[in-house]
């Protein structure tokens, strides 16, 4: 941990520190890049009812759910957030973001537009949101066909689901446009940081920490007078 960080370990609630953008903008890579030597912040789960591709993994990428089980687990508020994308439901399960919060621990959320107005909703305070544009329409398709996860009318439909997306901009505190992974993964780290920082996240810390600073200045004071 950075020792300029905060006050001291623990001393502050943990942020929900949100990624979207149209599928194929690099949220998800960037996401686990975020995440990498930084033991500070963990990757929120969701779980969802869409197929499991061949490169993901049960409880790494996704929860895998049926839709009678989702369904069951939002209708008994176990979910913080759920949205229907691209024809399969998504949503957060509950009780792991509240721990990890209350315990400090920034929790990093990769949803979309749905899902980060509900998130917002209900704990606004907690929520840093930023989203993901593509530098461009045919990059984000030739990145969309790289993937080779995806037919032509999966595709065509996340396209198409983009347009609807991109839209939603406006909703989120920072906006970044994808050209150059390094740069993009910099400006996000940058981010997080100053947003670890902000003073609100620390008053209570920092109430204690300036109270003792003042009263050890007045000894320092004492001390200096006595040696003039």
């Amino acid at each position: 941990m950075n020792s300029v960080e905060i006050v001291s370990a623990g001393t502050r609630r943990g942020l929900m520190f949100v990624l979207s953008s149209p599928s194929g903008a690099g949220k998800t890579t960037l996401s686990r890049s975020l995440m990498e030597g930084d033991n500070q912040i963990a990757l929120s789960i969701s779980a969802t009812t869409r197929p499991r591709r061949p490169s993901e993994a049960e409880g790494v990428h996704y929860h895998f759910v049926s839709e009678r089980d989702f369904l069951r687990m939002r209708d008994d508020g176990d979910l913080m957030e759920w949205a229907e994308v691209h024809g399969n439901y998504y949503g957060t399960p509950r009780q792991p973001v509240e721990d990890s919060l209350a315990a400090g621990q920034d929790v990093l959320f990769d949803i979309d537009w749905q899902g980060t107005q509900q998130l917002r909703d209900k704990m606004p305070e907690d929520l840093v949101g930023i989203f993901i544009l593509p530098p461009s329409a045919a990059e984000l398709l030739n990145r969309l066909r790289r993937r080779a996860e995806d037919g032509s009318k999966e595709i065509a439909r996340r396209l198409s689901n983009a347009r609807e997306e991109i839209r939603h901009w406006v909703e989120y505190d920072h906006v970044l446009v994808n050209r150059d992974f390094e740069g993009t993964l910099s400006v996000l780290r940058s981010i997080l940081t100053a947003e670890r920082t902000r003073r609100r996240r620390h008053d209570a810390a920092l109430t204690q920490f300036t109270k003792d600073l003042v009263a050890d200045l007045e000894d320092q004071i004492a001390v200096a007078l006595a040696d003039s």
